[in-house]
């Protein structure tokens, strides 16, 4: 469906309003992990380039967001999930209960672990509980709704961590698991359901769980929301939910793990689709104009397949035509994005990798639990421009907003920049 021209230049307005200036998705105003700051500073420590770091109340993953000059994060303590506001000062604004938890995992396994999302209006978390909420940029409470009531009761190994997606004002609900498969659309408004459908899948055992997180994304006429779970990789419609392609192939039949559970998301930049599969196995590109069917291999609109090298936790990160693949153990796996052709592979820094990495300025930022740093210069050789480290562990993801890092560690929440 093809927009009428002021709706779409209203849209594009919105994004351009929001790119560069907030930060309202885990994986920034794109989804892809892509931000625009040219003056960040390539070293920093404790004692460098730190502009303020202010204490947390719990550990956690999820990834703060940045909206209108408000920094807000997540976390579980005392027996709720919280939402916290803080200034660009450091300085808390307010904190709001999204709901009762009984949670007591540590900070990669919370009630608190999916990020929240905010259109710019509104500030909306759900949490491991099934509690959506959405709240006004003040802290007013909007609307609510628990989707474990709506949708059924989640039945998962390892918790609950999908952060919902927002697209040209919708927001999408991804539900994969032992007790559904489905996508939700639902206004962001009214927290009102505008349509769900089923997620059909042939997968079994361990791999009916995902852990990863939707995606949207639109490229020229192509226009897609995009579930990862099950065995597949499965664009939709985002008006109607339809699907519109499938990339199959991710846990092959004829060898095929029933613990293959996916948790690295997928990622989309600029018209392009990269899929990654677990455990080692397989990562699919797939260029979204051409994407139709089923698509195995050598299917319509792949680019390329490679049989092993993905992410177990890390989403992929595109960036100058070049993927990069975090591995848990701190090895980079670098590809031409276009044609799947392996330019290097190294472990630049040994250590556990939850958080995904970012992109600015054609700098390559990785994230370790050890709160090490690793900057790389961009391109097609190996090169670390800087190793930086702070005293916390990190498992959220970078954000990048008006030329600052913000960093949030299990202690503390980091604003990096130059003095």
């Amino acid at each position: 469906m093809k927009l009428p021209f002021f709706p779409l230049l209203l849209l594009l307005t919105w994004a351009a309003s929001l790119h560069g200036e907030d930060w309202p998705h885990w994986r920034g105003p794109l989804l892809d992990g892509v931000g625009q700051a040219k003056t960040l500073p390539d070293e920093w420590s404790e004692t460098k380039n730190v502009l303020w770091k202010t204490p947390l109340p719990a550990a956690g993953s999820s990834t703060p967001i940045v909206i209108s000059g408000n920094i807000l994060l997540t976390v579980e303590f005392e027996g709720q999930v919280m939402l916290l506001c803080f200034g660009e000062d450091g300085k808390e604004r307010w904190r709001r209960k999204a709901c009762d938890s009984k949670g007591k995992g540590n900070g990669e396994r919370t009630g608190a672990s999916p990020s929240p999302v905010s259109d710019g209006q509104r500030v909306i978390v759900m949490t491991g509980t099934g509690e959506v909420v959405a709240f006004s940029l003040e802290g007013k409470e909007v609307w609510r709704f628990n989707a474990q009531e709506r949708y059924g009761k989640f039945r998962l190994g390892f918790g609950f961590h999908v952060t919902p997606v927002l697209h040209e004002s919708r927001l999408y609900l991804q539900l994969i698991h032992a007790g559904a498969a489905l996508l939700a659309c639902v206004s962001p408004e009214t927290g009102k359901e505008i349509w769900r459908v089923d997620r059909k899948s042939d997968g079994v055992a361990e791999c009916l769980h995902s852990y990863a997180s939707p995606t949207a994304h639109r490229h020229g006429d192509v226009n897609v929301v995009v579930t990862h779970g099950n065995d597949y990789c499965i664009g939709h419609d985002p008006d109607t939910g339809k699907e519109l392609w499938r990339i199959g192939g991710l846990n092959p039949k004829d060898r095929y793990n029933r613990t293959l559970r996916f948790v690295a998301s997928p990622v989309v930049h600029q018209g392009l689709v990269i899929a990654p599969s677990a455990k080692g196995r397989g990562v699919v590109g797939v260029r979204l104009a051409k994407a139709k069917g089923l698509i195995l291999k050598g299917g319509q609109g792949e680019l390329w397949r490679i049989d092993k090298g993905t992410t177990d936790v890390t989403s992929p990160l595109v960036y100058q035509d070049i993927l990069y693949l975090c591995k848990e153990n701190g090895t980079v796996l670098c590809l031409d994005a276009l044609t799947g052709e392996q330019l290097y592979q190294e472990r630049f820094h040994g250590q556990t990798y939850r958080g995904s990495p970012v992109a600015m300025n054609g700098r390559v930022l990785f994230t370790a639990r050890d709160g090490t740093f690793t900057l790389m210069k961009a391109g097609r050789k190996y090169e670390i421009l800087a190793k930086n480290k702070l005293k916390d562990q990190f498992t959220a993801s970078p954000v990048i907003v008006n030329e600052r890092l913000y960093l949030r560690g299990y202690k503390n929440l980091y604003a990096i920049g130059r003095k």
